[in-house]
């Protein structure tokens, strides 16, 4: 908790009328008009929109294991760049996130670093191996009070196995988070399954590996009255089947990743592989679905799922390259370019699907609350006019693999508080 008092002048909340936030004690204590405080230090956000500090619900911060390619300093200092308070790590570490201690060890890495709040997600089965749960009691009852259970990068593919992590998380209110790909569907796969792949010669995940898991799950957890998250929504079809579930009013949730928001599988055309993903990009009509989905809250969230990756393991030809992108440092201005610039998301909009959302779906207390007196003083100032060109070389993450280098995208965090405490100041990792 911050001992510094602020005054932020002249900030749009949510991009409503201006206003003045007075930070004191960690939390907002004032909003107003002609505020002012004595001693305080004042922040000029004329112009500025103020949001809740972003939270991400899929993170990849590599550490323990692949320092090389990020740790958990250098991925929180790039969250704060973008204007997040609050990340969740991945399990899949090295050792994997599957027990109290490596939990415990992510979650303390993060409070050294103190670029934002870390919450570490715990592998559902042990190794990611999905042949045996992981122990999900103990890293829920450890410091790290883990809430959300993931074995991204793999499926819980084995149905009995999804079927008893979503009846033991239940205990403790905890949700988990599937990475739906059928493995039997993807052997080998390299890009989107369609016309495209067969063209450019690469082996095709089809849409239809996604969709049957997510119509699998969401069964299942309607079956055992449980939390259900979906990781990384790609497909229109996914779409269609998230709709049908909350229509029935199960408790499902879904993340849509800002890369899918934005970027098809015409990319692939170039084999540079800073644009092989998984899911993969897929077809401007998925985008098309999922902006629309976004928009309507049939997807809830926007998450990053930021992959940092070693140069070599990313700098190579396309079929042996890495799967994953950075995402940290851009979201919130791709977010702008394809939600707001087009008119199906205004800020509060934003702030909801990226702030309010993620925490209440990561159990999250202090993070997503309203820019108002008594909320931790949790927020970012972004200008919506600034135009910027991605240079992977000034980005914050200790990797490079962006598929934006080169590309002007609008906006631009200006500052970040983490509980009255600026990380971000004038553009600047403070």
């Amino acid at each position: 908790m911050s001992t510094r008092t602020f005054v932020v002048k002249g900030a749009r909340p949510l991009g409503a009328d201006p206003a003045d936030l007075v930070l004191e004690d960690g939390a907002i204590t004032e909003v107003g008009t002609g505020l002012s405080r004595s001693g305080a230090e004042v922040v000029d956000a004329g112009g500025l929109v103020a949001l809740p500090g972003l939270v991400d619900l899929h993170t990849h911060l590599r550490e323990p294991g692949r320092e090389d390619a990020e740790t958990v300093q250098t991925g929180t200092a790039a969250a704060a760049m973008g204007g997040f308070s609050a990340v969740h790590a991945m399990a899949n570490t090295d050792p994997v996130a599957d027990t109290a201690g490596v939990v415990e060890q992510v979650w303390r890495l993060g409070r050294e670093a103190g670029h934002c709040d870390v919450h570490p997600v715990g592998a559902v089965t042990v190794g990611l191996a999905g042949r045996a749960l992981a122990e999900l009691g103990a890293m829920a009852e450890s410091a790290a009070r883990v809430r959300v259970f993931s074995d991204d990068g793999n499926c819980v593919s084995d149905a009995v196995l999804m079927r008893r992590a979503l009846e033991y998380v239940k205990a403790f209110g905890g949700v988990v988070a599937q990475h739906a790909q059928e493995p039997r569907l993807t052997v080998d796969a390299q890009m989107n399954e369609g016309e495209l792949s067969g063209v450019l010669g690469l082996a095709g995940w089809p849409a239809v590996a996604e969709e049957a898991v997510i119509a699998r799950d969401v069964l299942l957890a309607a079956h055992v009255g449980s939390r259900l998250h979906v990781c990384h929504v790609s497909s229109a079809g996914s779409v269609e089947i998230l709709r049908w579930a909350k229509s029935k009013g199960w408790n499902v949730t879904a993340e849509v990743t800002p890369h899918h928001l934005l970027l098809t599988d015409e990319l692939a055309t170039s084999y540079d592989p800073v644009f092989k993903v998984n899911p993969p990009l897929r077809t401007a009509e998925d985008v098309a679905a999922l902006r629309e989905a976004l928009a309507d809250g049939t997807i809830d969230a926007v998450a990053t799922d930021h992959a940092p990756h070693s140069h070599e393991d990313k700098d190579c030809e396309w079929a042996a390259a890495a799967f994953g992108m950075l995402g940290l440092e851009t979201a919130l201005s791709v977010v702008q370019e394809a939600m707001v610039e087009t008119g199906l998301l205004d800020w509060a909009g934003v702030a909801d699907r990226m702030s309010v959302r993620p925490a209440r779906i990561g159990l999250v207390e202090d993070q997503g609350r309203p820019l108002q007196a008594g909320s931790p003083a949790n927020l970012v100032l972004v200008d919506p006019a600034a135009r910027r060109r991605i240079d992977p070389f000034a980005l914050t993450s200790r990797s490079r693999n962006t598929p934006y280098a080169g590309r002007e995208l609008p906006g631009a965090v200006v500052a970040t508080f983490l509980r009255g405490r600026p990380t971000v100041l004038d553009g600047k990792l403070v």
